[in-house]
């Protein structure tokens, strides 16, 4: 009887490292998605702005003019420090903040459609996420080459005064 026993439990383990080896396999699998497997993104606080942090989808704003003072409290840039043609990267926040023509604003998410990688630049009209070579365009976060197919996420911002602030 003990030797049934031991053969039950030796192969309730062996199931067990079996099951295991599976979900490790799953899990491997898992980080190498697809466009759609892209993780989702949100805001956090206390996001310091930096350039060659990778951009996620999406392409909103509110432009209002830019000029008085705006809230600085809760302000995620000046706007004279997103340029022309070009835009701004805060990692922290998880965006991307363009001024495609002079005073409108637009904001995606910092994340690549492709998958999932944050972008890298904002420069010539072009956000690019150097994992694959997907670029973005400045205007409405639509891929322009490379293996994303997706837009990058709109993300709400506003312009009070010289302010642009998040939401």
């Amino acid at each position: 009887m003990k030797n049934e026993q031991m053969l039950a439990s030796a192969t309730s383990r062996r199931t067990l490292l079996a099951g295991v080896g599976s979900v490790g396999a799953v899990t491997a699998l898992a980080a190498c998605g697809t466009e759609a497997d892209a993780p989702s993104t949100s805001s956090g606080a206390g996001a310091t702005p930096t350039t060659g942090a990778p951009a996620t989808t999406g392409a909103a704003a509110t432009s209002a003019p830019a000029t008085g003072g705006g809230s600085t409290a809760d302000a995620l840039a000046k706007t004279a420090d997103i340029p022309v043609n070009g835009g701004k990267i805060f990692a922290d926040q998880k965006v991307v903040v363009t001024q495609p023509t002079e005073g409108t604003f637009k904001c995606f998410s910092n994340i690549c459609t492709h998958q999932g990688c944050p972008v890298t630049s904002v420069d010539g009209g072009a956000i690019t996420c150097k994992c694959h070579n997907s670029i973005f365009s400045i205007e409405d976060g639509s891929p322009t080459s490379g293996p994303a197919k997706k837009a990058l996420a709109q993300k709400q911002i506003t312009v009070e005064g010289d302010s642009i602030v998040l939401g």
